[in-house]
């Protein structure tokens, strides 16, 4: 491999180009620099920015300086060189000290049924709650996570079982006993969701279990960690027949004078054939006012799509509540004011009452993709995750609830993280969050059944406020998944994980993920299986909880402790 520079002299700050071709065997690597006078502008010197580009494609380069025609260009003198050099092929560096380390604790396999039940089944396994055969911990695609502020106790729902997990973090590493603690109310399960009102926002821990049923839902909650439910009125009408979401969180002033003593409004919202609605319960999820449009799409060919400026189309992600009462869904796919496709939000001031679709400047939408997710910090600053049309996990910050927003990064690229998939986003304190996704280093088309990706968990966190990000592997040595991930509905092998994750934070700060671990038993050692053609250990959905262990949490207060 031959080391090559070129130099190139701007004399002057109107445009300028530079041609470079680059043959097979230069492709690998390219970088660019630049010396001299800095530019004039308006606000001050701008000096110019060249960012390596990784894994170049042959042809040719164009390298641009341009400049405003007002004011009038200033000239200057300026030198710029073109290095071509081999790709790095050191191994990747190892997280720095302090970075966030995780825990990964799967389900166990159910306990064996005898009769009658014996009253001490055997350790690390879990008894089927009464009237079923199985807890259900191998068919957990789409889990929701959440978590008892009071007690620690956490829980992880998928199809009608929400699996009760407690801690015990007097031994190191911590050890799990899983209960199957799912809500009798929960019968049918066209889509699982749960949500617990935890402290975070100040919320008394109900923990909410919600299943689809047509334009309804089968909605019971429980305050004592599942060994009782109560069962509720479900949602309000209209209702969608598809991904519902339940979230809950502080009023916004004015606050409604007609509530009971719960301290937060419960929202309840879901797709119908062309419109999404939201509803709000005012007395803890027992009943629901009307369900509210929050935008509308038209069916196109089979697709949803926008079908003006500031509606959305296809399915929107998980709904968030903001300390001030500011309530988000989130969606891949809005249209902007130029009509153009993007990943945005419906954004609701006064309760849920109205909305308005807000999307990221700087993002493109993915089709098919998944859920976007985004959370509030203690302050309001809102953190918006998404998978961008180039696949890669991007993340916004907004200070304004939307109406500006920070230029996206790209967390994957510490792993050089070419394609993902389920982003999911919580927030603590304000300059604190997490924001976790499925990721692979391949290339390619994530749907086409041949794709040889491998799939991590990764979790990259900021304490900044977004301004950087600290990315970790959640499971180095344990993939998630071999082969595609599929995102468009239907029986593909490859939708064994179904549609999303979830993520949460306990009261310490400590991050928990919520996944389907989809490559189990010799498929995390075996590179021919893949979920494409089998065999079940890679096409698995094994309930399963990345729980940090190491590294700053989401709340200062308990850095070191």
């Amino acid at each position: 491999m031959r080391m090559r520079s070129r130099r190139f002299v701007l004399l002057s700050t109107a445009l300028f180009v530079a041609v470079v071709t680059l043959s097979t065997g230069d492709r690998n690597s390219v970088a660019a620099q630049s010396s001299g006078d800095s530019v004039s502008s308006t606000s001050g010197p701008v000096h110019w920015e060249f960012k390596p580009v990784i894994a170049g494609l042959d042809g040719l380069w164009h390298i641009r300086s341009m400049a405003a025609l007002s004011p009038l260009p200033t000239p200057v003198h300026a030198v710029a060189s073109l290095t071509v050099a081999a790709r790095p092929t050191a191994p990747m560096a190892r997280p720095p000290s302090g970075a966030p380390t995780f825990v990964n604790y799967f389900a166990p396999e159910d306990c064996p049924i005898t009769v009658p039940p014996s009253p001490t089944p055997p350790p690390n396994c879990i008894t089927p709650a009464v009237g079923s055969t199985t807890a259900a911990g191998h068919d957990a695609g789409e889990p929701s996570i959440g978590v008892d502020w009071k007690t620690g106790n956490v829980f992880i729902e998928a199809g009608n079982h929400t699996l009760r997990v407690t801690f015990d973090d007097s031994v190191k590493p911590a050890t799990a006993i899983w209960a199957d603690k799912r809500s009798p109310f929960a019968r049918v399960s066209l889509d699982p969701i749960l949500f617990t009102d935890d402290g975070r926002l100040g919320g008394p821990n109900r923990t909410f279990s919600s299943q689809l049923n047509l334009v309804t839902s089968e909605l019971s909650f429980t305050d004592d960690d599942g060994e009782t439910w109560l069962p509720t009125q479900g949602s309000g009408q209209p209702a969608g027949v598809d991904h519902q979401t339940v979230g809950g969180g502080p009023y916004a002033s004015p606050a409604p004078l007609t509530r009971t003593q719960y301290p937060h409004a419960i929202y309840y919202c879901s797709q119908d054939i062309v419109t999404a609605f939201c509803s709000r319960s005012d007395d803890g999820g027992l009943t629901f006012g009307p369900g509210i449009p929050i935008y509308t799409f038209a069916s196109v060919d089979g697709v949803d799509v926008p079908i003006a400026p500031g509606t959305c189309g296809g399915l929107h992600g998980h709904v968030r509540v903001a300390p001030d009462g500011t309530v988000y869904v989130p969606n891949e796919d809005c249209f902007d004011e130029n009509n153009v496709d993007r990943p945005g939000v419906a954004v609701s001031t006064d309760n849920g009452l109205s909305w308005v679709v807000r999307t990221v400047p700087d993002a493109t939408s993915l089709n098919p993709g998944s859920d976007p997710s985004i959370a509030a910090g203690a302050n309001n600053t809102i953190y918006f995750g998404y998978v961008n049309g180039d696949g890669h996990a991007k993340i916004s910050v907004s200070q304004d609830r939307g109406l500006h927003w920070t230029t996206s990064k790209d967390a994957g690229t510490p792993f050089r993280v070419r394609n993902a998939e389920f982003a999911e986003v919580i927030a603590g304190d304000d300059d604190r969050a997490a924001f976790a996704f499925l990721g692979t280093r391949t290339a390619g088309d994530t749907q086409a059944s041949g794709f040889p990706g491998v799939w991590h968990l990764y979790v990259a966190f900021t304490y900044d406020g977004g301004g950087s990000w600290t990315t970790a592997d959640a499971t180095p040595s344990d993939p998630v998944q071999r082969g595609c991930i599929w995102n468009q509905g239907g029986s593909n092998p490859c939708r064994n994980l179904l549609d999303f994750n979830d993520i949460t934070v306990d009261r310490t700060g400590r991050v928990l993920v919520g996944y389907a671990d989809g490559c189990t038993g010799s498929c995390v050692t075996d590179p021919r299986q893949n979920a494409s053609t089998g065999p079940a250990s890679a096409q698995d959905a094994l309930a399963t909880i990345a729980r940090q262990v190491g590294g700053l949490g989401l709340f200062k207060a308990f850095d070191g402790t």
